[in-house]
């Protein structure tokens, strides 16, 4: 196994997307085309599967060194009115697309850190959006939060608005390794908010962790997921630190040195992943683990489970629609970003109505690419397409016909699965279907994180 991972332990996508973001095909979007699939996709699946909402929240007081999403930090809480004014502006655009009340089945507060904003403010925003739309009967609800900052009112006002998910940026309870990635909070602070979530009625609990950070050491890991199985969560997410500093100029505020090396990163997800599987964890896949009891876990089990730029849900919709700054919208046919920049994307609002900035419109042959890549992912096996395997970049297909005599994937007939061991190097089978990905190789190295 270490002299695969050392092979495998490359710059591959995460495969949020396929095409991945990196190689969409317009970067100056055609928003009326755009709009239009918008409003076919909306007109073949709203009254059946509904639709899915992400609203990105960018703002935090702190930056913790580590993140690579899109943020902007500031202590001034008077940016939270226009920015709610701006997404419900950018939402009624929408509206006016659909045409009828959208059924909203998934709606996912993320950033940044939603619980920056005040209670009321988010309640305001929420009612703001179901003022002109209907809650799907299957309706699934969650949002983000810190510990430093998120209180009983946000749990209270949020869950008598639908919400029953609630996801908690840990990522570490070493003091040590906090203190390096200035993301501070010991585990009482954790521990609070996760029984007043329980408390209140939320049902899925989330922790997201992370392996590979700046001083992290079997030992630290040990402890932390010791702390961890006190709480129990429903869920874990358990990431690979994404060195990308290129990317995130904060990530030099330490030195590679005090990361962990390849051998000791994958030695501490060893730790973490043996140790959550003895607490009765099960291994979805992709980073992520749950409980036998979560639906997520369920949605695994019955080969349902779907994953979209929110990550894995139990919840498949056709369409969704991704409001504010750097927010992604995903028709099934085509994908749009908005402006990165809050200051560019409300006033791209204020002239256009939207802000998205670019895109990809998906050949028949990248909507069936995607599809195998999301059943791999989704379900460990996807269906052996001849067409697929016919288009597969002949590199890829070299790389895919050495990865089963390695072990890592049993192909026939009928089926790619994905072996035991072979779970480790996900994100590697999957980049064999990517055209993209081969004929631009030699660029990767310094686009995507290492696989493991």
């Amino acid at each position: 196994m270490e002299n695969l991972i050392k092979k495998y332990n490359l710059p591959v996508p995460r495969y949020t997307s396929y095409p991945t973001v990196p190689f969409w095909n317009q970067q100056s979007l055609d928003q009326d085309r755009w709009l239009q699939q918008v409003k076919d996709t909306f007109q073949n699946s709203n009254s059946d599967k509904g639709i899915s909402l992400y609203i990105h929240l960018p703002f935090c007081e702190s930056l913790c060194t580590y993140c690579g999403c899109n943020k902007r930090i500031t202590k001034n809480h008077q940016v939270e009115e226009p920015y709610i004014a701006a997404l419900q502006q950018e939402w009624q655009t929408y509206l006016d697309v659909f045409g009828e009340p959208p059924q909203i089945r998934e709606l996912h507060l993320g950033g940044g850190t939603p619980t920056f904003f005040k209670p009321r403010n988010l309640e305001l925003l929420i009612n703001s959006i179901f003022a002109e739309s209907k809650v799907h009967p299957n309706y699934n609800f969650g949002f983000e939060g810190s510990p430093n900052n998120t209180t009983e009112s946000h749990l209270r006002d949020l869950y008598r608005l639908g919400f029953r998910r609630l996801s908690l940026g840990v990522q570490d309870f070493d003091h040590k390794v906090q203190q390096a990635v200035n993301r501070i909070h010991d585990f009482q602070q954790v521990k609070k908010i996760v029984d007043m979530a329980k408390s209140v009625g939320y049902q899925s609990i989330n922790l997201d962790l992370i392996y590979g950070l700046p001083f992290q050491t079997n030992r630290s890991m040990l402890r932390t997921m010791n702390l961890v199985g006190k709480l129990r969560p429903d869920r874990i997410a358990f990431y690979s630190y994404a060195h990308v500093p290129w990317k995130s100029p904060s990530q030099r505020g330490y030195s590679e040195n005090d990361l962990p090396k390849e051998a000791q990163k994958r030695k501490l997800f060893e730790i973490g992943k043996d140790m959550l599987t003895d607490l009765g964890y099960v291994d979805i896949g992709m980073d992520h683990f749950a409980l036998e009891t979560d639906s997520i876990c369920k949605a695994y089990r019955a080969q349902t489970l779907h994953r979209n730029f929110m990550g894995y849900t139990d919840s498949q919709t056709d369409l969704l629609i991704g409001l504010g700054v750097s927010a992604i919208s995903d028709t099934k046919t085509a994908y749009a970003q908005n402006n990165k920049q809050v200051e560019s994307y409300r006033e791209q609002l204020k002239d256009h109505g939207l802000a998205v900035y670019r895109g990809h419109f998906l050949s028949n042959q990248d909507q069936k690419v995607r599809d195998t890549i999301l059943q791999l992912i989704c379900n460990d096996q996807a269906s052996n397409d001849p067409v697929i395997m016919e288009h597969m970049p002949l590199r890829g297909r070299e790389a895919l016909e050495t990865m089963q005599s390695e072990g890592l994937v049993e192909i026939d007939h009928e089926l790619i699965k994905v072996t035991g061991p072979g779970k480790t190097f996900v994100r590697n089978i999957c980049s064999t279907f990517d055209t993209y990905f081969w004929d631009q190789e030699g660029s990767s190295k310094q686009v995507f994180s290492k696989a493991i």
